[in-house]
């Protein structure tokens, strides 16, 4: 009865969270087949570590999980079982060292994506996975899953399917969303894709824009208001752009933003420009005697401030207001920006929005749907930069591999009770 015959298993995307499941159900002894629409593996992934891979952060878990916000609920089991220890541990193992930067996010000792996937990849075949590459995926039903190919279509027969299917940002690199449509065909619930981690559009003059677009603003702290009118503020750096602004501070803000522009149309940003400095030092130095010198190279000689950032207080003050120093040192500590809208999807480094989490079960199979697991971006929820997008894919691919071999397991024992009663039948 314990010699089962191998199960065949499908793998929907071969990002990270698809190998990850991938690997987990050929070591549970299934026959694992990888499909992606992509002629190569791991694309978005590889994109991702080109200004240096971020696999996970080191901070005590009480306050990563937090870093997925409301879903912080739902992954909290699977980020715990495979967690930023068992991330590096699991990399060293594919002979990739790691270290933990001074931010505390962990790295790969090259800072490089290809060697760990190169690594990744000669292992998962030398254990059996089979990859099949230009096949997207079009249908499915209790059995059977349709692939369309450049040589047209394919049907594949399988006992349990993961689909890793991811968001609907970069779909040149293979996420475009589209599977939404084919789950709402089986009453699968999905919530509409939104930007995160993206820019923000600001109406800039075109002096500005022209002048100033690319240019970073290091050293800001800026504070936005949640919706819940609780003040969020960060210190960190961004950049202006032609549309808008755009950087790790602002990605960190990102789905407040985002909230806000949502309910209110808008957001204004305030931009501490001198957030080492008081207020009442501020005024000070600029209430300072300044002879000849020009308003900008007052505000460069007494307060270090960069022409960008004299360029800021003049698109965003009424020359009213620059003139009257109490207002200007003030502004100088709260100067507002108003967003206006979210850049587009497909430049956003991640999206929010996917499967509801309501439709699956604990391990992550869809409860309509018996042997459709889901894992990855794909999911309904979103974090920041600084390694907890890939600790998600990760955890979530893991969480899903394990839950096809369980659900697997369970299947083989039915299967024995209902041979052991056919046999005592007769």
């Amino acid at each position: 009865m314990k010699n089962h015959q191998k199960k065949i298993v499908v793998v929907i995307g071969a990002g990270p969270a698809g190998l990850m499941a991938a690997e987990q159900v050929v070591l549970g002894g299934q026959d694992v087949h990888v499909f992606d629409a992509m002629p190569s593996v791991g694309r978005k992934f590889l994109m991702a570590g080109k200004s240096g891979l971020n696999l996970t952060h080191s901070e005590k878990f009480d306050q990563f999980k937090f870093r997925y916000r409301e879903k912080s609920e739902f992954l909290e089991a699977c980020l715990k079982d495979f967690d930023s220890e068992s991330i590096r541990t699991w990399v060293h193992d594919l002979g990739i060292q790691t270290f933990i930067g001074t931010s505390g996010r962990v790295f790969p000792v090259d800072m490089k994506a290809a060697p760990l996937l190169r690594a990744w990849l000669h292992r998962l075949k030398s254990q059996g996975v089979q990859f099949h590459m230009r096949h997207k995926w079009i249908a499915g039903d209790e059995d059977k899953l349709s692939f369309m190919t450049p040589e047209g279509l394919v049907e594949r027969h399988y006992d349990a399917v993961v689909f890793a299917l991811g968001g609907a940002s970069w779909k040149r690199l293979g996420s475009d969303g589209l599977w939404t449509k084919i789950f709402e065909t089986h009453q699968v619930r999905t919530i509409e894709f939104q930007p995160s981690n993206c820019g923000f559009m600001v109406n800039w003059s075109n002096y500005f824009r022209e002048k100033f677009a690319g240019t970073p603003l290091t050293n800001i702290s800026v504070s936005v208001k949640r919706s819940n009118d609780e003040n969020l503020t960060k210190l960190g750096q961004f950049v202006v752009t032609e549309r808008g602004v755009e950087g790790s501070l602002i990605y960190s803000l990102s789905a407040d933003i985002r909230e806000k522009i949502r309910i209110d149309g808008f957001v204004d940003l305030y931009l501490d420009l001198l957030p080492g400095k008081s207020a009442e030092r501020v005024f000070s130095e600029l209430n300072a005697p300044r002879g000849s010198r020009s308003l900008s190279s007052h505000l460069r000689s007494k307060l270090g401030l960069h022409p960008v950032h004299c360029a800021l207080i003049h698109e965003c003050l009424t020359d009213e207001v620059i003139q009257n120093m109490q207002q200007l040192a003030s502004f100088l500590k709260a100067l507002p920006i108003r967003l206006i809208g979210t850049c587009p999807i497909d430049e956003a480094i991640s999206t929010a929005g996917g499967v509801d989490f309501a439709e699956l079960n604990h391990d992550f199979m869809l409860q309509s749907k018996p042997g459709w697991f889901c894992a990855g971006e794909m999911l309904d929820w979103e974090a920041p930069t600084g390694g907890y997008l890939l600790s998600a894919c990760f955890a979530t691919g893991v969480a899903a591999g394990r839950g096809v071999t369980n659900w697997l397991s369970a299947m083989n024992k039915t299967e024995d009770r209902e041979k052991i009663d056919g046999d005592e039948d007769v």
